[in-house]
């Protein structure tokens, strides 16, 4: 009897042992991993709030954009059926879901293969089930292939904007503010990290790249130091140092900050083919939307915005669209002061008419 109950004893399972957590200098957390009550939102509440007040974002977080100029411009209802084309941190979502119910449905699409499933979860959690919410991984350049299961949508929304959750992990490699591989893929399980560009491209080529995409006065300059590091470059901080000390006769009291924001974006754009996505959405787009249907798209940066705005008018003047912005919505001067990341953001929207697509 004894022998039995000490095995018994043995077979249950101990509890993991506390590890304290790493402790960071000074009073505030500076990196992403030390900012452990924004990314632990469910036990520190208060703790996120104030970031927030701050006007910043807490870490692991996505705050959305024009979410009231957005549901005014769609306007969804009980019963109708919508589209978000680009799911992120499910903040657009999460506003669009409630005005659909019941009877409506709204699917959700995404290429990131981190971040899509939490958004799922979190989404679920609230109490959409799957007859109310669709999730899928798939790149808003195809959603012509959602049509045989869903049928064409009364709304769709495309926010081309990078989630927050991508912008501030450093194992994402999407900003020079932090060290981490150069990678900058939107889906980290597909194609080639734009470390891999940088070694694949010539001097003249990538200076095209960059200011074709970004406007970057310096893009030449760039491109040729660049190629002449005497080793590959294979971290955001080894990128940023490259381009200071390429510009270091070329002052910039700002340290060139804007700079190295315009060539991370225009890697970006290249390394995930963005521009050739958008194209494609904005062909099929029409085709996706019932006669009196709503779509609204918010871009973050003028190659963007003159694709939308030049495509839009096209479809009006062939009869497809009904009506269209005349100009971009932008955020609210409150918004922006509480949100910097929403300064560069304009909204478009337009009306599909029951004209057949060509």
């Amino acid at each position: 009897m004894a022998n039995s109950f000490k095995l018994a004893s043995m077979s249950i399972e101990s509890p993991p042992p506390h590890v304290r957590r790493k402790r960071y200098r000074g009073s505030h957390p500076r990196t992403f991993v030390e900012k452990y009550k924004e990314l632990d939102p469910q036990y520190f509440t208060a703790d996120v709030e104030k970031v927030i007040a701050r006007g910043q974002t807490p870490a692991g977080t996505h705050r959305p954009i024009c979410v009231d100029e957005i549901l005014a411009v769609l306007n969804p209802q009980s019963g109708e059926l919508a589209l978000d084309c680009t799911l992120g941190f499910g903040g657009h979502a999460q506003s669009i879901l409630p005005r659909l119910l019941p009877h409506g449905k709204l699917f959700a699409i995404d290429v990131d293969s981190v971040e899509r499933p939490r958004t799922e979860a979190r989404l679920r959690a609230l109490g959409f089930s799957d007859d109310a919410l669709n999730v899928c991984e798939m790149n808003f350049a195809d959603i012509v292939q959602l049509l045989p299961e869903s049928g064409k949508f009364d709304c769709i929304l495309a926010d081309l904007g990078v989630s927050s959750m991508q912008l501030d992990n450093p194992a994402r490699g999407f900003s020079y503010k932090n060290d981490g591989p150069l990678d900058l893929r939107l889906n980290p399980l597909a194609g080639e990290p734009a470390s891999a560009l940088l070694q694949s491209m010539r001097a003249y080529d990538l200076g095209q790249l960059v200011g074709n995409y970004a406007d970057e006065p310096y893009a030449a300059r760039i491109a040729y130091g660049i190629k002449r590091s005497a080793t590959p470059i294979l971290t955001t901080r080894q990128l940023a140092d490259n381009i200071r000390e390429t510009l270091k006769d070329f002052p910039d009291r700002h340290d060139h900050k804007k700079t190295l924001a315009r060539t991370f974006m225009a890697l970006r754009i290249e390394v995930n083919n963005e521009f050739a996505a958008l194209d494609r959405f904005i062909e099929t787009l029409p085709a996706c939307l019932k006669s009196g249907g709503r779509v609204a798209i918010l871009t973050f940066h003028s190659g963007e915005d003159r694709r939308i705005d030049a495509a839009f008018q096209g479809f009006l003047s062939a009869g497809i669209f009904s009506n269209i912005s005349v100009e971009p919505i932008r955020p609210s001067p409150e918004e922006q002061r509480s949100n910097s990341r929403s300064v560069p953001a304009k909204l478009r929207w337009a009306i599909r008419s029951g004209a057949p697509v060509k």
